[in-house]
């Protein structure tokens, strides 16, 4: 259930407010003035929760669930529990997404500066910027409306943010520039110089990182998340573009809009990503590839040759998934004695 002490309230809703919002149609015992006061999941929900129903895994929690309303597509409809309100749409995650934001909206901006934050007078603060405590702001920082940057977050010299960005606490923004309506999560570190190093009969050194980092709008950036500078040419992130924490984008890497990164991605410098593109977690990439549009990797999957669009891939080396499956199967096939069918998969 909501714990009220950290996500405000704002409801309670009709049903028909609620088919309203979302475009959804209303089906099954659905009065349009029936009160919902919540959402909730499935298995928690109560007569007065609105809940979802997108994944057929979850069919069976939909079939016993108390929910008082539910968003479904229409092929799950027939099944709903008696008494439960349909609110049926093609989307229904997305709305319920919508519905919740509705029930707990985002608490308003306090613009102002705290007495502890430190601002360089050269740094520009538009109208309704609001900075936490221990905050740095430096020389030549442009922080356009609405943004927040959260206590102990450092915005380095000669930064942009863009309008309604949010910077968690004790984040670090350098040598970039940042759109609207991102989310930089508390620890990120944005524009740090990449791992640009050369080796020669003198042993390494280290090469100028003189590049930037771009990061466009609608990006989230998960905490503890690293996104290297470019080394002459920028590192970009494109619209849209949602990366967990523990991620580590190098140098010159070039994301496309709507990518989705996991947790624990790392990915090396050079490598550009086409558009929505889905990179499970703990997949590690070479440099230098050119991984195509839509394409989807396994979590745990190192990936060392460009990739063309629209494939899904697994494996290390990462390979078509459906050679990687069979290599999977060729395997425990290897660890099993004639007849023996269990052998090998005992411990999965």
């Amino acid at each position: 259930m909501v714990d009220p002490r950290f996500f405000p309230f704002a409801g309670p809703f009709r049903l028909g407010e609620l088919a309203e919002m979302t475009g959804a149609t209303l089906a099954g015992a659905a009065d349009p003035d029936r009160t919902i006061r919540d959402v909730a999941a499935l298995d928690e929900a109560g007569p007065e929760h609105l809940s979802f129903l997108e994944n057929r895994r979850y069919a069976a929690d939909f079939r016993t669930s108390d929910a008082g309303a539910c968003l479904v597509v229409a092929a799950f409809a027939e099944q709903a529990p008696k008494g439960m309100a349909l609110l049926v749409t093609p989307l229904p995650r997305r709305n319920f997404a919508r519905l919740s934001r509705a029930f707990h909206p985002e608490p308003p901006v306090e613009p102002g500066v705290h007495p502890s934050a430190v601002v360089h007078p050269d740094a520009v603060l538009a109208a309704g910027v609001s900075i936490a405590a221990g905050a740095v702001i430096e020389d030549g920082a442009v922080l356009a409306a609405g943004v927040r940057v959260g206590s102990n977050a450092v915005i380095g010299a000669s930064v942009t943010v863009g309008e309604a960005t949010e910077i968690g606490a004790g984040a670090s923004l350098s040598h970039c520039d940042v759109g609207a309506r991102c989310f930089i999560y508390p620890g990120a570190r944005i524009g740090q110089p990449g791992f640009g190093f050369e080796m020669d009969r003198e042993g390494p050194f280290k090469m100028p990182q003189l590049g930037r980092v771009i990061i466009e709008d609608d990006v989230e950036i998960g905490a503890n998340s690293t996104v290297d500078r470019g080394a002459g040419p920028d590192t970009v992130i494109g619209r849209g573009t949602m990366i967990d924490n523990l991620v580590q984008i190098g140098h010159n890497v070039v994301v496309g809009r709507g990518c989705i990164i996991v947790a624990q991605v790392g990915i090396s410098g050079s490598t550009k990503l086409g558009d929505h593109v889905m990179v499970g977690g703990q997949v590690g990439m070479a440099g230098h590839l050119d991984i195509g549009d839509g394409v989807q990797i396994m979590a745990q999957s190192g990936v060392t040759r460009s990739l063309p669009a629209g494939g899904a891939y697994g494996g290390a080396p990462a390979v078509p998934a459906r050679e990687f499956r069979r290599q999977v199967a060729a395997v425990k096939r290897l660890g099993q004695r004639p007849g023996d069918e269990t052998r090998g998969t005992e411990n999965e």
